[in-house]
């Protein structure tokens, strides 16, 4: 059984489960380590690359610190030929080195399905740790990419998608959280995570629990990609739609003026997204002139750990 108590210098692990685990080495350094994978969300080899490693690279930023290095992961059918791993490790080696690291080795497996990420080691200092649960009543909510990756990319698969729409949302998933991340130290952040698999009702669910407060938001301040409402509204939303719905519906307050297909926007999994960070409502100025995509899309109040969305 495990002891929180044994381990003091694990900081964050399992017993209040966050975006990374962070082991502190001594006074002045902890250790952030992560590891995400999944298979192709688009058809070039290389994009694919670059985004599974945005992604993973992703909870080395929600928990405020900077890259060291990473390995590869790697599971890959032998009869795709090694041209196109070629073109996804590149892809992936290539965001790691702008991140400031460098991959470091990797392992390998056959399989019938190809899927890549990367298991990726950070540092930051013990008091800087930005987790999910330290958001306070009167701090402002603001989301650093825009929403519907996950219609997209559904999408795409569908062959309904047009090229610049797909090419806007393989630009939003590439791109590093690494500014996100310094703006948020900069301006004192007091909780953050990013968005990924549950949408951003999902993780913003858990930043509010863990936080013992409520979330509120304005669903009209949303950002989206471009295409990402028509495609909604042709229903292109990936099957964890529907699982994220149903298993946190019961701490989410729609308005009645709130359409359903904005509901399940929110409630849908998103691919490397953006940060959503708690930030004292006098630094939102400061945040955004170094991080010019956040939008303000709440503010926090005292609560239970519910969400209100208007």
């Amino acid at each position: 059984m495990f002891n929180p108590a044994d381990y003091p210098n694990l900081l964050v692990g399992l017993n209040h489960p966050d975006d990374a685990a962070v082991y502190q080495l001594n006074e002045s350094q902890a250790i952030i380590t992560t590891t995400d994978f999944f298979p192709p969300v688009v058809d070039d080899a290389y994009d694919f690359g670059a985004i599974a490693a945005a992604n993973a690279l992703s909870d080395i930023y929600a928990m405020g610190g900077e890259v060291l290095f990473a390995i590869n992961l790697v599971a890959f059918p032998e009869s795709l030929g090694m041209e196109l791993l070629g073109e996804i490790l590149r892809g992936g080696a290539e965001k790691v080195a702008e991140a400031g690291g460098v991959i470091a080795g990797g392992h390998s497996v056959n399989d019938k399905e190809p899927k890549y990420g990367l298991a990726v080691t950070g540092i930051i200092h013990p008091s800087k740790i930005k987790a999910k649960g330290g958001a306070r009543p009167g701090d402002v909510l603001v989301l650093t990419k825009p929403l519907g990756v996950g219609v997209v990319t559904t999408a795409l698969k569908r062959e309904l998608t047009c090229a610049d729409d797909v090419a806007a949302a393989v630009a939003s998933m590439k791109t590093l959280n690494r500014q996100a991340a310094r703006a948020a130290q900069q301006c004192d952040a007091h909780s953050m995570t990013d968005i990924t698999g549950f949408g951003l009702l999902g993780h913003a669910s858990e930043m509010a629990q863990q936080g013992g407060v409520d979330f509120q938001f304005d669903s009209t301040a949303m950002p989206w990609l471009p295409g990402a409402i028509r495609y909604a509204e042709a229903g292109c939303f990936p099957g964890g739609t529907k699982r994220n719905a149903t298993y946190f519906s019961a701490v989410t307050i729609f308005a009645d003026e709130v359409p359903p297909l904005i509901r399940d926007l929110l409630m849908t999994p998103e691919t490397s997204g953006g940060l959503l960070v708690a930030i004292p409502a006098h630094e939102v100025t400061n945040f955004q002139s170094l991080c010019p995509t956040a939008v303000v899309v709440g503010q926090v109040q005292a609560g239970n750990g519910k969400l209100h969305v208007r």
